[in-house]
């Protein structure tokens, strides 16, 4: 961070760097029209001298990054501290919110919003499992009233509104982290039947949604990079089979991909491969962010730890894009998940999925999914019910996390060292013991039944 002095003797101020300083009074002044509505003249420029005081425009105008170079932003994933989500953060504070506004007015404001459950995690520093920090970072003051709720709950609210920053450093990284995990949406009781070989069956059995997982502002540096690969791509920078962009000859078929870890041939190629993976064929690894957000998808309980995902493919949609119906190869072992960027969009499942016309499908359940959501396939949900994504109204990107067959692993395939020993987040004491109910109470039902049914 850079070590400018502040311009002020403020006591408050001074427990942050300036370059936090500066995120923070760019912050206000982009939202300064909305902040000095219906204020009279006078207010109004008292607002605006006392934010432009904490970090003058022309100082800040000095410390903004450079993007000169191709590939500037994908350098900075790849020297990141691939371990910690927390050093995302170091990123975000060191970009301030200025250096790509013309991008964000572009598409990330109209796109990259948080469903309503979950938008107050706007700039949470990313994976917060690191040590506990002696002082407040901006990513901290986003997510205080968010942790204020939680605190209040455990009766420790403070009258003294000049010592709530200082209350806040009380909580651990650790403690922040739970607080999201447990904050996470999940259902699993999705029902569609249909009648096979004359028995109905739950087609979507093992079916999960979790919407939660990732902020607005993890969102956005997750569809940074995607646009950054996608960049490399088309200059092509990557191996020969990593990226893929098929000419747009009718509606629905423009949809590019980035194949990372394997690559998965779709159909009957040119050489005469036939479809699944290439055993001989070699992609590019999947790139440091996206082992951070298998780390996420592991510790956060919506992938098991047994089945660690090692390959990885990103789809980019424009307007009218889609997939057709399908069941995922057995090339890859259940359970996988794909999450959603920049749009919400409809899946659709069914066992006799029909086209109805150019990207348009009929079939027996339209499943909504939210941005940043995570849909995870399991069971009859992945191997009974084909599933596609019908054309989609406006932008969209998806990741999709899969494990390898191992005997269906390219030829020479060696496992990622930073993907190894992948361990869940543990529960506090307090959830273990509600749990413990839980269980207590089942345990007691079932002996229950059994003593009626002795008496019968």
């Amino acid at each position: 961070m850079t070590d400018l002095k502040i311009l002020t003797d403020d006591p408050f101020l001074l427990q942050y760097d300036s370059s936090e300083i500066q995120i923070v009074s760019e912050f206000l002044r982009t939202w300064l029209p909305l902040l000095s509505n219906g204020l009279c003249g006078r207010c109004a420029q008292i607002l605006s001298n006392r934010i432009n005081s904490l970090f003058p425009a022309e100082l800040g105008n000095t410390m903004k990054p450079s993007h000169s170079g191709n590939n500037s932003a994908v350098m900075h994933y790849d020297n990141c501290d691939t371990h910690s989500l927390g050093s995302w953060k170091d990123e975000a504070e060191t970009n301030s919110l200025s250096s790509r506004k013309d991008e964000a007015n572009s598409w990330s404001n109209p796109r990259i919003v948080d469903t309503a459950d979950y938008s107050r995690d706007m700039g949470l520093d990313l994976f917060p499992f690191e040590s506990p920090t002696s002082r407040m970072s901006w990513a901290d003051m986003i997510q205080e009233d968010e942790l204020a709720v939680e605190e209040d709950c455990d009766g420790n609210k403070q009258s003294d509104h000049g010592d709530m920053p200082r209350r806040k450093t009380q909580l651990s990284r650790d403690k922040r982290e739970y607080l999201r995990f447990r904050n996470v949406k999940r259902k699993r009781d999705f029902i569609c039947l249909e009648r096979i070989n004359g028995k109905l069956v739950n087609i979507l059995q093992g079916l999960e949604l979790h919407i939660g997982v990732f902020s607005a502002a993890e969102q956005k540096r997750i569809v940074d990079l995607v646009y950054d690969l996608q960049e490399m791509g088309q200059r092509g920078e990557f191996k020969e089979r990593t990226f893929s962009a098929p000419r747009r000859w009718m509606r629905g078929k423009g949809r590019q991909t980035i194949q990372f870890g394997c690559c998965y041939n779709y159909a009957t190629d040119k050489y005469g491969n036939p479809p699944g993976i290439l055993q001989h064929e070699v992609v590019d690894p999947i790139p440091p962010l996206f082992k951070v957000i298998i780390r996420r998808l592991v510790r956060w309980h919506v992938i098991p730890p047994s089945l660690v995902p090692d390959s990885c493919i990103v789809n980019i949609y424009e307007e009218g894009d889609c997939i057709p119906p399908h069941i995922d190869s057995h090339d890859f072992v259940r359970p996988f998940c794909t999450i959603s960027f920049l749009s919400e969009c409809n899946i659709l499942f069914g066992t006799a999925l029909k086209s109805v016309g150019p990207g348009e499908f009929r079939g027996a359940l339209a499943i909504p999914l939210p941005i940043g959501s995570v849909l995870v396939l399991n069971g009859n949900g992945a191997d009974v019910a084909k599933h596609c994504v019908p054309a989609v109204p406006t932008k969209r990107i998806s990741l999709t996390f899969r494990r390898m067959d191992e005997l269906k692993q390219p030829v020479d395939y060696a496992p990622e060292p930073d993907l190894q020993g992948l361990e869940p987040l543990c529960y506090e004491a307090e959830p273990s013991k509600k749990s413990t109910t839980t269980t207590n109470d089942l345990a007691n039902n079932k002996k229950r039944v059994r003593i009626r049914s002795e008496e019968s």
